[in-house]
């Protein structure tokens, strides 16, 4: 897919192409997504993270672009590729470059679908962990009405069995080795409004509260 996806870079279409290429990987990795609601559109999409699966479903499901952790630059290929869908690399470990991280992802907002895992980890599948809210430094306050704060909630039929803990390169082994599909239900839950959307913790709260009634409903 790459001359395909470098000749709609050269006739202005950059985003045409990678989304599809990560749902097609995604697809012979043996993910199976059933969809419940809708994304708004380019909205920022705050998810739970189980998986290097979720990035592969929820490019598929929503189009999405997505913030990282810098970590994943530290190999060119990949790095190359995580450009090409635009994603933001950010340094949750210094805290001085915040602002810098901040001002990409609000320069990011509206242009499409951003996915930011507030956990800032993968979790074991049993749960989810308590949701960062640093990065949503970027929209707080919610002035714009342009703007839409969706929790995401990631449900996997079997997630303590393809949670991404520990080295990454032998959870990519263990799930590619599956005899089994991943069976996952992504669910785009209402957008955060009122009260819930007053400040960048209050956004945080809420979008950890929604989705984990979710996953346990």
């Amino acid at each position: 897919m790459i001359p395909l996806h470098l000749i709609c870079r050269l006739l202005g279409k950059p985003r045409l192409i990678p989304p599809f290429f990560l749902h097609v990987v995604g697809h012979i990795a043996g993910l199976r997504v059933q969809v419940r609601g809708q994304p708004e559109k380019n909205a920022l999409l705050l998810a739970n993270h189980v998986s290097w699966l979720d990035i592969l479903a929820l490019a598929g499901a929503a189009r999405s672009a997505f913030v990282a952790h810098d970590g994943l630059a530290g190999q060119k290929l990949l790095k190359w590729l995580c450009e090409q869908n635009e994603t933001i690399f950010i340094a949750r470990h210094h805290r001085s470059t915040l602002t810098e991280q901040t001002g990409a992802i609000r320069q990011a907002l509206g242009k499409r679908p951003l996915t930011i895992f507030p956990e800032g980890t993968t979790s074991d599948g049993t749960g989810i962990l308590p949701f960062k809210s640093a990065l949503l430094a970027a929209i707080d306050p919610l002035k714009s009405q342009t703007t839409r704060v969706q929790p995401v909630a990631l449900l996997y039929e079997e997630a303590t069995d393809i949670a991404w803990v520990g080295e990454g390169a032998t959870n990519v082994r263990m799930v590619l080795s599956r005899r089994k599909s991943v069976h996952l239900t992504i669910h785009f839950l209402p957008p955060l409004e009122g009260p819930d959307c007053a400040d960048r913790k209050s956004m945080a709260a809420a979008a950890q509260r929604a989705i984990a009634q979710s996953l346990t409903s």
